[in-house]
């Protein structure tokens, strides 16, 4: 088991206040664990600059009804089988559609991807989430 070290911090007392309404938002039960959430947020962002193995999810909103569309995107994911593992299609009502697909590979490999696919004519709004593989964090 890591050994659990504690340390003093000093802050603006603004700033402070701000952080503290921040823990109450988000439910956190202490600062500990807010800060923690925080610190590991950056060394996540650290892996995907660079070029770690990363992990994230594309998410996709567009319109099936526009011409080969669906098709576009479809080759688009054969391209890329190394990094896509799964996806998952959604019908959001008569004309729109939701995929959101599950990624992994380098971080420069994985925005090429989401690059690809989300600049297809047609995709309404397009998002690249990361994320980690955890293996670094503790």
């Amino acid at each position: 088991m890591n050994q659990l070290v504690r340390f003093g911090m000093s802050l603006d007392q603004q700033l402070l206040k701000e952080f503290d309404r921040h823990i109450r938002r988000r439910h956190y039960t202490n600062r500990s664990e807010a800060l923690r959430d925080l610190i590991r947020d950056n060394l996540v962002g650290q892996e995907w600059d660079e070029d770690k193995e990363t992990v994230g999810t594309i998410t996709l909103v567009y319109d099936h009804h526009v011409r080969d569309l669906t098709g576009k995107l479809t080759d688009i994911q054969h391209d890329c089988q190394g990094q896509i593992l799964s996806g998952m299609h959604v019908h959001l009502d008569h004309d729109h559609c939701l995929e959101v697909l599950v990624v992994k590979g380098k971080g420069s490999e994985i925005k090429k991807v989401a690059d690809a696919l989300v600049s297809v004519k047609g995709v309404k709004h397009g998002k690249l989430t990361m994320t980690t593989t955890g293996k670094a964090l503790r």
